[in-house]
């Protein structure tokens, strides 16, 4: 085991490196757990002879509805375990975690987002499983295929999956219905390639009002980055960021065809102009369809009168590919660590792991196998229409400073949905962010 002294200095200049770096969740991390309220702590006190851990989480959205109701359960079934959760805002999430880790303070248990592992796992600051898994009869083939590899570094298992959230296609059925491409089904009718999906959305703007957004996406932040990566790793040869050196490689043929087609997207009006809030505009039946995460399910279904269906990300290319991210459970490393906390702690991640139809309510994909074959998940409205997502879902390189490219190249893709550049010009700008940012 490391020395208390080393470990708190390795930490403090791991903060400092991932504080000068934007949040790189990107995903429900980033847009189901966007609650602004303070932290709370949930559980209770732990009755006496349980051990007690603490667990940290960015869910102050919607989905902390679930989660707390989830750790609820635990603590009334579980006779020797006791958690404590401190629900955090999702914006300030991650520099809390950093500086808790910094001065040993950290939780026994933590949330952490597969795009953010290459943050901390190669620093040390995550724990190895593989080792305390087979204590508490853990079973990796249990999981995903796709969604555990996100969490697997030089084949050691550094979190326990929990789910996917990925990028999905939601449409209201009464436009699709009016525009004649409503499948007697209920699923949406378009040939599936780009001029399909085009032709597909063109009816529909030809059928609807005229303030009603054939497709609903902002002109802003992340969401046009998020559909241009699904669309682009749709291609054969498609998905390139870094070459073999770690230099920059997204400016290619691939990722041209993609985004000039995203960019088609708004330039022909499909896309209405300044839409900021494209959720709103859909719960509001402003909008025909609607590209985005399957967060968003569970807000939409307690919408009254709000008639809509969910399919996976359209397909218009050569196989099907969509952006997506990871809540995963990981044990922080601390100066002195508690064997019977880290026990307790993957106890409790095995479980919530395999009680995910209870997790899947607030609309993610649940990371084991079984859960999604069990008749309480099917049961579930909605989300066996999409669940296949996770076979595809593609996350983003591993690089330590992905969350602050990603945020350098959003710009560059507001600068383009302005009209300010082309597709071209964009992804040129890309690869000289990826190059400076990274330090090529």
């Amino acid at each position: 085991m490391r020395k208390r002294r080393t470990f708190k200095m390795g930490a403090m200049a791991m903060t400092l490196m991932l504080l000068l770096s934007a949040c790189a969740a990107g995903g429900p991390g980033t847009a189901t757990d966007t609650g602004t309220t303070g932290s709370t702590g949930e559980g209770g006190e732990a009755p006496a002879g349980k051990t007690s851990i603490s667990y940290w989480t960015p869910f102050s959205g919607g989905d902390g509805e679930f989660m707390t109701q989830m750790i609820e359960k635990f603590n009334s079934e579980n006779e020797e375990i006791h958690v404590e959760q401190l629900a955090n805002a999702a914006g300030d999430y991650y520099t809390k975690l950093q500086t808790a880790i910094a001065s040993d303070q950290a939780p026994d248990l933590m949330v952490l987002h597969s795009s953010r592992m290459p943050q901390f796992v190669p620093s040390g600051f995550v724990t190895p499983l593989d080792d305390l898994a087979a204590e508490t009869q853990l079973d990796w083939g249990e999981f995903n295929p796709t969604i555990l590899e996100s969490t697997v570094y030089e084949d050691k298992h550094y979190s326990i999956p929990l789910d996917t959230h990925a990028m999905v296609m939601y449409y209201n059925k009464e436009y699709l219905e009016k525009a004649g491409v409503l499948g007697e089904d209920g699923k949406p009718v378009y040939d599936q390639s780009p001029e399909g999906f085009t032709e597909f959305l063109t009816k529909i703007k030809d059928a609807v009002p005229a303030d009603v957004a054939p497709l609903a996406q902002p002109d802003v932040r992340i969401d046009s980055y998020w559909m241009f990566w699904g669309f682009y790793n749709q291609l054969t040869d498609g998905g390139k960021f870094y070459d073999a050196e770690g230099k920059a490689e997204l400016n290619n043929p691939q990722a041209l065809e993609a985004l000039e087609y995203v960019n088609s997207l708004y330039t022909s009006g499909l896309i209405p102009p300044k839409i900021n809030d494209a959720v709103k505009l859909f719960q509001d039946k402003r909008a025909a369809v609607l590209i985005t995460g399957v967060w968003s399910t569970g807000s939409f279904e307690s919408i009254e009168g709000l008639d809509f269906g969910v399919v996976p990300m359209p397909q218009i290319y050569d196989q099907p590919a969509t952006w997506g991210d990871s809540h995963t459970l990981a044990l922080p490393k601390h100066g002195t660590e508690d064997p019977a906390k880290q026990k307790a702690a993957l106890t409790f991640a095995k479980w919530l792991a395999d009680n995910g139809e209870m997790w899947a309510k607030a609309g993610h994909i649940p990371s084991v196998t079984r859960v999604l074959e069990s008749q309480a998940f099917k049961d579930m409205p909605y989300r066996s229409d999409y669940a296949q997502s996770a076979d595809f879902v593609k996350y983003w390189p591993r690089h330590e400073k992905q969350g602050q490219i990603n945020d350098n190249i959003i710009k560059e893709f507001e600068k383009m949905m302005a009209g300010k550049q082309d597709p071209k010009t964009t992804l040129e700008k890309a690869d000289a962010v990826i190059d400076k940012t990274s330090g090529n």
